[in-house]
């Protein structure tokens, strides 16, 4: 297990800049997501990582080593790429042992070792088909033993599940964290897809125009989102408008068009004052129906368009000016026109009070 550390890095290609000076910190064993939307640079700082590209400012090390100009073949990372890059005319033991026979592993371990990658993704009694003859599924196990079999310092993935239909994302998602654990590698994971990031990962960053926006476990980020870009990007949010109108011992009370509210700040450090312009974000799921008004953080309002998805509901919910999303579980408000009003309840720590 290695640490992955990234001081200052900035990388352009002409005039855009696609990284600009990053700082971060990937623990031994962990795994790391790279996260957000397409162009905010996770890819690039994966292929940086890679040594595929050079950064133009800033350093990267391997626990001690600095590995910043380091060709790719050096650096002993396992890449695993969104289209797998299988050779068609290889059998799978031949595509896994590829890699091994690039730095001259001796015959006999060479066949262990290519054994052992494909028993630990459970593709060994596949070894002698070609790839056409495999599953997407079965391809991309292939690919991750590929990968594995160089015993890499770390391993860097770019999107692998994205070309897989629905359940086998599903299954593969926990494949890969079985194996990531297994072998305690240090793994930096590419996606756009958040459920992906908030099911398996240990730790993740949010990425966007090339800077990190937060950093932190998937309970944090989703919980607490720094900015209304993670908010809005992680999940879904209810963001509502208003001014401070007071703040004492980490809780913040807010003014906005439809009531106030008690809320936390999203970071710990963050300071407010009187008059200051925030906003508040509110998870759909964190909202509870009920028809007695609770005697804090309550609007009064009626549902609009329900959708039933049967263990949960999703209410549109018309509270003044505003329609607020409500999703809730083991639903009892199905039928809008006999509910009359209602109010729509949410806890302090749910509240997440940013700085516009």
């Amino acid at each position: 297990m290695i640490s992955i550390r990234i001081q200052n890095l900035t990388k352009r290609f002409g005039t855009v800049t696609a990284l600009q000076h990053l700082d971060l910190t990937i623990n031994p064993g962990e795994l790391f997501f790279l996260l957000g939307p397409s162009g905010c640079g996770k890819t690039t700082l994966l292929r940086s990582l890679a040594g595929f590209y050079i950064p133009d400012e800033g350093t990267i090390h391997f626990g001690d080593e600095d590995v910043t100009h380091l060709a790719p073949h050096k650096r002993n990372t396992g890449m695993m790429f969104q289209s797998y890059a299988l050779w068609p005319h290889m059998s799978v033991a031949e595509n896994v042992a590829f890699g091994l026979e690039e730095r001259k592993v001796p015959k006999p371990e060479l066949k262990r070792r290519v054994a052992e990658a494909l028993e630990s993704v459970r593709m060994g009694p596949y070894a002698a088909r070609r790839p056409n003859q495999l599953s997407g599924g079965q391809q991309q196990r292939v690919a991750l033993a590929r990968a594995l079999v160089i015993r890499p310092r770390c391993l860097l993935l770019d999107e692998p599940l994205s070309n897989l239909d629905a359940k086998l994302r599903l299954e593969m998602r926990l494949e890969i964290r079985r194996v990531c654990k297994e072998f305690n590698l240090t793994t930096v994971y590419v996606t756009h897809d958040q459920k992906e990031a908030l099911s398996i990962s240990d730790r993740m960053a949010v990425l966007d125009s090339g800077r990190i926006l937060q950093v932190g476990t998937p309970g944090e980020v989703y919980r607490r989102p720094a900015c209304k870009t993670v908010a809005n990007f992680i999940g879904e949010t209810d963001f509502l408008t208003g001014k401070v109108s007071g703040s004492d011992g980490g809780r913040v009370t807010v003014d906005t068009s439809i009531g106030s509210f008690v809320g936390v700040p999203s970071a710990a450090t963050a300071k407010f004052s009187a008059g200051d312009a925030v906003t508040l974000s509110i998870r759909p799921e964190c909202w509870t129906l009920m028809q007695e008004r609770p005697a804090q953080n309550a609007v009064a309002g009626r549902i609009g368009e329900s959708i039933y998805l049967g263990e949960v509901a999703q209410y549109d919910f018309i509270t003044g000016d505003q329609r607020l999303k409500i999703l809730e579980l083991n639903p009892r408000f199905l039928d809008p026109a006999a509910c009359g009003n209602l109010y729509a309840g949410v806890a302090t720590d749910d509240v997440v009070v940013l700085k516009d």
